[in-house]
C-alpha cells in the first residue's frame, strides 16, 4: 500500500476565489512553515464546477489550480445540505446565491423550501470537502461535517454564507454570531482539516494551533506526533 505523501514544498495555491473561504483556509494554516497564495493572485481562472458531489468538485478545483500553476494546491468545495430539502442546497450551494453572491437571497430561498414543504425536521449539515492536489498527480481529500438545525430568521454578521441561519447542535446561537475563533473549533471546515493534519500538514510550530487564536482551532490529540 502506498504511504500518504507529506506535504514538504513551500508554496501551496488556495484554489478559491470565495474571500470567506480564503480568510478561513489562510488562519488555518498560521503555524505552518510554507507560504499560501491565493488562486486569483495568480491569475487563475476558477473552473466550471461539473461533478456531482462535494468531494468531486474539491478535486475538480485543486487539479485545475495545481496543472495551471504547476504548485501544490488546496481546494474546498462545500455547503449546506437540509434534510427535509433533499439535502439541498448542496452542492449548488452557491449557485443558490448567483449571480452576484447574494447569500441573504439564498438564506431566504432555503426558508421559503422549508415553507413551501411544510418542514417539520429543520436538521442539517454542513459539509466540507479539501482536496490537496500536487502537480505530479498525487492527490487527497478528506471530507468533514457538523450537525445543526436552521433557525429563522437569520442571526449575527460575523460568519458568511448560510452562517446566520446555522445554529449547530448543541449551541444556542448561530454560527453567524460566533466569533472566528469558537467557530473554527468546531466547523465542518475544521473537521475536515484535521483529517488532513493527520495525513498531509505537519506545523513547523511546536504550539501550534496558532498563538494568536484565542481556543484550539482543534482537539491537541489529533496533531501529529
Amino acid at each position: 500500500m502506498k504511504q500518504q505523501r507529506r506535504f514538504a514544498e513551500k508554496q501551496l495555491v488556495i484554489a478559491t476565489h470565495n474571500k470567506g473561504k480564503l480568510r478561513e483556509i489562510t488562519a488555518l494554516f498560521d503555524g505552518f512553515d510554507f507560504t499560501v497564495i491565493a488562486a486569483d493572485s495568480l491569475g487563475l481562472a476558477e473552473p466550471e464546477e461539473t461533478e456531482t458531489s462535494f468531494r468531486g468538485n474539491a478535486l475538480l478545483k485543486a487539479r485545475a489550480a495545481a496543472q495551471a500553476s504547476s504548485l501544490p494546491a488546496l481546494a474546498d468545495d462545500s455547503g449546506l445540505a437540509v434534510a427535509a430539502l433533499d439535502g439541498a442546497p448542496g452542492i449548488y450551494s452557491a449557485r443558490w446565491a448567483a449571480p452576484d453572491g447574494d447569500f441573504d437571497k439564498a438564506m431566504q430561498r432555503v426558508h421559503d423550501e422549508l415553507t413551501r414543504v411544510g418542514a417539520k425536521d429543520l436538521s442539517a449539515q454542513f459539509i466540507c470537502a479539501l482536496a490537496v492536489v500536487w502537480p505530479d498527480g498525487d492527490e487527497v481529500c478528506v471530507e468533514g461535517q457538523i450537525s445543526g438545525q436552521i433557525s429563522w430568521p437569520p442571526r449575527g454578521n460575523l460568519g458568511f454564507g448560510y452562517d446566520a441561519i446555522f445554529q449547530p447542535d448543541g449551541y444556542h446561537r448561530r454560527f453567524g454570531e460566533m466569533a472566528p475563533p469558537e467557530k473554527h473549533a468546531m466547523s465542518h471546515r475544521a473537521d475536515a482539516f484535521a483529517q488532513l493534519l493527520q495525513q498531509v500538514f505537519t506545523p513547523s510550530d511546536a504550539n501550534y494551533p496558532a498563538k494568536n487564536q484565542s481556543e484550539p482551532l482543534y482537539p491537541l490529540a489529533i496533531l501529529p506526533a
